[in-house]
């Protein structure tokens, strides 16, 4: 456990590397755009001097390293701006919308995570049998299709076919946590069957590499149950790459869903993001990817972390 202090140190410093390079991909992005800001959102009333003045209020006579380093600044301060299609501040546009992302990924998260370790280990039990064959089937059909595509399907047969669940998902703070879960059911099912294949498939390989090691020829010499080999012996044994993968596919429930948002028009930070770069409000699309980039760090920082600590291997290389 020597080196994880090092480890973890040495990511973070990686990590604070990689957002300040996205930082300055999105500024430049923005930069690039065809068109003046001041212009479009003016639109017909534009005049000479209205989009002076509203260009050096936003400070966009300033030359474009001036006004990132500002930019920068503020962020590390936490002063995020004002929307410039609301005029609200971006922070609390922020903070609805980030929870409303949060409670999505976590709901697909719970339901994702049992599911594919069963399915996994049920798939060793059953190995190069027709139970093997079929989860591997579904699981591999499921990964196959767009996301929008599961989604729809998804929409036709439990809203439109049955009524079970609401096609829209909107969610309010007043609401109880049963109509929430009853409102994200959709969104989160359509999570869970895309991220499942994915973690399902690693746990069976992770299974599978240690099954046949000694000490899992000593437990079916002794007569242990199949079950209780897998289970028991074997799957806390392959823990460390399931765990990353399982970490993984979380930084992908809040960063990858935002397709998905958009579908079920489900007010998280992937939809506000879209509307952001609907309205070309510049300073909620600088916050709302550097938002995501941050959680994909620090996701990536802690399946780094729990690698080392659920492997021994690693936390002693002698």
């Amino acid at each position: 456990m020597d080196r994880l202090p090092t480890m973890i140190f040495k990511r973070l410093a990686f990590g604070v590397l990689t957002l300040v390079i996205i930082s300055l991909i999105v500024f430049w992005g923005v930069e690039a755009l065809p068109g003046d800001l001041a212009q479009t959102i003016l639109g017909q009333a534009a005049t000479e001097e209205n989009t002076a003045a509203l260009r050096a209020k936003l400070g966009l006579d300033q030359p474009a390293y001036v006004r990132y380093l500002d930019w920068l600044e503020n962020v590390l301060t936490g002063n995020l701006g004002e929307s410039l299609a609301s005029g609200r501040p971006i922070s609390e546009l922020l903070s609805a919308r980030l929870g409303n992302t949060f409670f999505l990924a976590g709901v697909s998260a719970v339901l994702a995570v049992p599911l594919a370790l069963f399915l996994g280990v049920v798939s060793v039990l059953y190995r190069d049998r027709w139970v093997d064959k079929f989860i591997s089937i579904s699981t591999l059909s499921a990964i196959s299709f767009p996301e929008f595509f599961i989604a729809y399907i998804l929409i036709l047969w439990f809203s439109v076919e049955y009524q079970i669940f609401p096609s829209f998902s909107r969610i309010s703070p007043d609401m109880t946590l049963w109509s929430k879960l009853n409102a994200v059911a959709l969104p989160a099912l359509t999570l869970t069957l895309i991220s499942v294949a994915h973690m399902m498939r690693l746990t069976r390989a992770a299974i599978l590499n240690v099954i046949s090691a000694p000490y899992i020829e000593m437990a079916l010499l002794k007569g242990l149950s199949p079950w209780r080999i897998v289970v028991r012996h074997a799957l806390p044994n392959a823990l460390s790459p399931v765990i990353n993968v399982i970490v993984m596919n979380l930084a992908f429930m809040i960063v990858g869903s935002v397709v998905i948002e958009v579908v079920f028009v489900y007010p998280g930070l992937g939809q506000l993001l879209v509307d952001a770069v609907s309205n070309r409000d510049v300073p909620v699309v600088q916050a709302s990817v550097l938002i995501f980039a941050s959680a994909y760090v620090s996701l990536n920082l802690l399946a780094d972390v729990l690698s080392i600590v659920t492997n021994p291997k690693l936390r002693n290389p002698k």
